[in-house]
């Protein structure tokens, strides 16, 4: 790992101040469960490393009247005891159930999972985010793709989005809100991620200098029946290969609204909207389950090697949805 300088800030504003205007001057440790590893590979080579865990206001659960605020900096551990006895949010607390290493989650925080950068080997082994060779060709297409993208991977990118709640909290209706040196600003979680259009742009939009500060669930969320589904080899210290989570909006036993966002496809949380439609005034029953499966998978590219996650992805999302009809709901938050 090469020197790098280290800040202990106490507060936000002192944190920004630390950091730099562009990626190599300075990057924000929170859990640290993915940037240091990127440090010691020399993916990433930050001169100065940023610490936010000592900043009280990033950390905890906050319900308000306009509904859930986490900290940033709350491990995921911290939501899921929180969360898990009164089964609210269903959805989220199954993605989180996903990250099955106890430290990990211990570790490993709500901004962070946001914000980890993506687990494609060719990333990881320092061929750049678009994977490309020393002649600028791509190298996933006809290599190692069993794991990568088949949504949104036309154009320069092939990986996929890493993030475990992103896409639940994307189907719930979630904003984040970050801080920098012009102040705040509150976007849609859906908002945070982007498909990079040249080695220059990052899969987030926020930038250098700025900290994602809180997510924020609307009370609204609370009232849908919701939940995620997630395919895997093994349960036990794997990734998911394919998952979907589901919020709906229920008039008796007919689909008023629905979210169903992918994840693990594609470069950022995936929004199967030929499914949402599909469900549309619909009873919700096995059936209705079943096409809108297949109406997620619908407008697929699949690569040489991966396109078994097609099939994959008709299994999340009819599971996910057959687990939100079940679902009784938990005490209003």
């Amino acid at each position: 790992m090469r020197a790098f300088e280290y800040g202990n800030p106490s507060s936000v504003k002192e944190a920004i101040s630390l950091l730099g205007s562009n990626w190599s001057e300075a990057a924000v440790l929170a859990g640290g469960t993915d940037l240091v590893t990127l440090m010691k590979d020399s993916i990433v080579t930050p001169g100065r490393v940023v610490n936010i865990k000592q900043i009280r206001e990033l950390s905890g659960l906050h319900v308000e009247k306009e509904g859930l605020r986490i900290g940033a900096a709350t491990p995921l551990e911290d939501i899921y005891e929180d969360f898990a006895p009164h089964k609210t949010l269903p959805a989220l607390l199954t993605a989180i159930e996903g990250v099955s290493s106890y430290q990990m989650r211990s570790m490993g925080t709500a901004g962070g999972d946001l914000l980890q950068r993506p687990r494609c080997w060719y990333f990881r082994n320092g061929f750049g985010l678009l994977a490309r060779n020393s002649k600028g060709q791509p190298l996933v297409p006809n290599g190692d793709n069993r794991y990568h993208a088949i949504f949104g991977n036309q154009g320069p990118a092939y990986f996929v989005s890493p993030s475990s709640l992103a896409p639940p909290l994307v189907a719930l209706d979630a904003s984040v809100r970050i801080e920098g040196p012009k102040g705040m600003r509150e976007i849609k979680v859906a908002e945070l991620f982007r498909i990079p259009r040249d080695a220059e742009e990052r899969e987030h939009t926020s930038g250098p200098q700025e900290i994602l500060t809180e997510i924020l669930i609307p009370r609204l969320a609370h009232a849908t029946r919701n939940a995620t589904y997630e395919v895997r080899e093994r349960k036990f210290m794997d990734w998911p290969l394919a998952t979907a989570s589901v919020a709906l909006r229920m008039e008796g036993s007919r689909v008023r609204q629905a979210s169903v966002v992918l994840g693990q496809v594609a470069p950022i949380p995936w929004r199967a909207e030929a499914a949402e439609k599909a469900l549309a005034g619909k009873t919700l029953d096995e059936a209705t389950a079943a096409s809108a499966g297949e109406a997620a998978a619908e407008g697929a590219h699949p690569l040489s090697k991966n396109g078994y996650k097609v099939q994959l992805v008709r299994v999340a999302v009819k599971r996910a949805l057959l687990a939100a009809m079940v679902w009784e709901g938990g005490p209003d938050v």
